[in-house]
């Protein structure tokens, strides 16, 4: 097979190790997740690559070094909480660098040419984590640390991290808020966790016009969010000029998902994920990385995350879908698409 045709998977079950009692991010999000991918065989047609502990140098391109230790101390006391939501225990700062490092390996695997795509199937998640602070289940920013060591060890200029996980990325719009070579695009349920994401939070200083908010409301539902997507990442993607495409792949926007009420099917992420392949096939040579963000129905997850990979690797088998649409009457955003069209000059 042409390594351009290869798509990459890092996985690692050790990040099983963190995880905590009756709280939603535990380790059955990814133990349901790998069974259904061993049932299905689609193991056999990706290229498996290592998961290895991030470097510390790395966590500090994004994070201040209190903030590391305090996550790593933590763990090495045995574990606790770092905010109402976000726990610690003994094997979670391990975990934590494994889920950075799995994504900065399928960055490597991309850019060194084994691979045209890839997915980093990790935990815990990274959106939420700030410069300075854990929150919303994240410790480090996982996708955040993968853009800056594609620009520093590959020589990327501009890098585009699109996040559709149904809760804002917060850290990541902090990291990069006065940064003009990270294009930030998030759509997200708003008002909602962790109530930040409106349309005036557009970066700042040099960054002013890379960060991109859609805040929509409940029930956007499938055809909302591909709308928003062509009428505002397309064409501000173009105008940017990605070198390389991050997607934050959340699938808590569900409509089984018990954490928020956008309304998403697995079939309308397929036709996101879709949509941001053709843009990196586009404008960088088919170079996208997703890393694992929320969703919080084990069999959603599964489903979701075994469609995502066969569209990534062109499998022939098409969309995993047993629950089908949402019953519920999708909103129209087609105002708030043209409002933030407006903001953008897009």
């Amino acid at each position: 097979m042409d390594s351009l045709l290869k798509t990459a998977l890092v996985y690692d079950p050790f990040n099983l190790h963190h995880t905590l009692d009756g709280h939603p991010e535990n380790y059955r999000r990814l133990e349901g997740t790998w069974a259904l991918l061993e049932d299905d065989g689609i193991l056999q047609r990706l290229e498996r690559v290592e998961s290895k502990a991030a470097p510390r140098n790395a966590l500090l391109r994004v994070h201040t070094q209190e903030h590391v230790n305090r996550v790593q101390a933590m763990a090495e006391r045995g574990g606790g909480r770092l905010d109402a939501d976000t726990y610690v225990n003994v094997d979670s700062y391990q975990a934590a660098l494994l889920a950075a490092g799995g994504v900065i390996a399928v960055v490597d695997a991309v850019m060194q040419g084994q691979v045209k795509n890839g997915f980093a199937l990790v935990r815990p998640p990274g959106h939420h984590a700030t410069i300075d602070r854990a929150m919303g289940f994240c410790l480090f920013g996982n996708v955040a640390i993968a853009a800056r060591w594609a620009q520093d060890h590959y020589g990327i200029q501009r890098v585009m991290i699109i996040d559709f996980d149904v809760h804002h990325g917060n850290g990541t719009e902090t990291i990069f808020y006065n940064d003009p070579s990270v294009l930030f695009y998030s759509i997200h349920q708003y008002p909602h966790y962790p109530g930040s994401g409106t349309i005036d939070e557009r970066g700042a200083a040099a960054g002013i016009g890379t960060t991109i908010n859609v805040p929509a409301p409940p029930r956007a539902g499938d055809a909302g969010y591909l709308h928003a997507f062509r009428q505002i990442a397309e064409p501000a993607a173009r105008r940017f000029k990605p070198e390389l495409i991050l997607l934050s792949a959340g699938f808590d926007g569900h409509w089984m998902d018990p954490l928020a009420d956008i309304n998403l099917s697995i079939s309308g992420y397929v036709e996101q994920v879709r949509a941001v392949m053709a843009l990196a096939d586009e404008l960088c040579h088919g170079r996208l990385i997703c890393a694992l963000e929320g969703g919080y129905h084990l069999e959603v997850l599964a489903h979701s995350i075994l469609s995502t990979l066969r569209m990534l690797s062109e499998s022939k088998e098409g969309i995993s879908d047993p629950f089908g649409p949402s019953p519920v009457e999708e909103r129209d955003i087609n105002a708030l698409v043209a409002e933030v069209r407006r903001l953008h000059k897009l």
